[in-house]
């Protein structure tokens, strides 16, 4: 992921208190490919809970770091006392924006619509991940997840950005969160507008306000950057990558866990047979795809299905190799008929 911005971040679009970032008038306009289709978009419908996590309007229970280890974020920790049951225990002191307390009830009351259908905050994928037999409290601090079925991936679940834990709304406030910023306007794919929460539990952010604008074209968000109308561009041209860079400008670029790719059919056909698929493999020069697709800006040829940031990804790297391809395709009993070669008797 590549992006340009005229401020010091350490992210791609995550604001925190922790982070000091501090533009001329106090406030950073991001300009984004796509945004809110709602004037209150709920966090937890959808995939709504992206762009209120990534502007620090909402948390979740856990969070996953820039090298994607889980961390305990309103939690303060999570323990398996049996095969489906995990205890979550609260932060002491944890406030919603509009002061109230955040306790195991009011947990369990922001998360209990996803499963609800009917519910504008009804989230049927989120509902399958957690997979819930039950919700129940422990005192003030402690809630307890009940699943269906044994699942260790569970704390990872509760980092999803839809799982944001959130008090009863109000006109005041209408997503009534716990993150560094507040929630003020959306305009349906316009405007997503956030602004300083100075009782943030870690301190009261460098920024006034974040304006997080949207622009469906690319080349008009980079020519926008020029012309400093906005601070931060997501998803620019490629092409416009070493024109618009310029002295003082930062540039930041990072490996995501996102993979773009594409299947075969190996059920049925030629590609049937693992001796011509490893065939395939070696004549696909990966690098030469990914430098293609992205203009030389970024991007790494995936190993295996699992990202490198991943810490169980496997270290595979399927090498370039079209004269590794002859001896396969003949133990599979490809016929070479001048420069074709076809899978014959398969």
């Amino acid at each position: 992921m590549s992006f340009f911005s005229r401020v010091a971040v350490t992210t791609a679009f995550v604001l925190s208190a922790a982070v000091p970032v501090v533009a001329q008038d106090g406030s950073l306009t991001i300009s984004v490919g796509f945004g809110p289709t709602a004037e209150v978009p709920d966090p937890r419908a959808s995939y709504n809970g992206w762009m209120s996590n990534q502007t620090g309007v909402t948390e979740t229970l856990m969070g996953i770091d820039y090298d994607m280890n889980l961390y305990p974020r309103l939690a303060e920790s999570v323990e398996q006392s049996s095969p489906t049951t995990w205890r979550v225990t609260l932060r002491e002191g944890l406030m919603f924006h509009d002061g109230t307390p955040v306790t195991a009830q009011a947990v369990i009351d922001s998360i209990t619509p996803i499963a609800a259908e009917g519910h504008p905050g009804h989230n049927a994928r989120v509902a399958s991940l957690l997979d819930l037999a039950g919700l129940s409290t422990d005192g003030d601090r402690v809630v307890v997840f009940e699943t269906n079925g044994p699942n260790a991936a569970f704390p990872w679940t509760l980092s999803e950005p839809a799982i944001a834990i959130m008090g009863a709304p109000s006109e005041a406030f209408p997503i009534n969160a716990t993150g560094p910023f507040v929630f003020k306007e959306a305009v349906p794919e316009q405007l997503y507008r956030v602004a300083a929460n100075p009782d943030y539990r870690l301190g009261a952010p460098g920024l006034e306000e974040v304006r997080v604008e949207v622009s469906t074209n690319p080349a008009t968000a980079a020519l926008a950057f020029e012309a400093g109308e906005v601070d931060q561009v997501i998803n620019y041209t490629v092409t416009d990558y070493d024109r618009i860079q310029e002295p003082g400008e930062q540039c930041f670029s990072a490996p995501t866990a996102r993979l773009y790719f594409f299947t075969v059919n190996a059920a049925s056909g030629p590609l049937a047979d693992p001796l011509i698929r490893r065939a395939v493999s070696h004549a696909i020069d990966r690098e030469g795809i990914v430098q293609a697709a992205l203009s030389g800006v970024g991007g790494v040829p995936a190993g295996t299905v699992y990202p490198d940031g991943t810490s169980w990804a496997a270290d595979i790297a399927p090498s370039y190799d079209p004269a590794k391809a002859e001896p396969l395709l003949a133990d599979a009993g490809a016929e070479k008929d001048g420069e074709q070669r076809c899978a014959c008797g398969r």
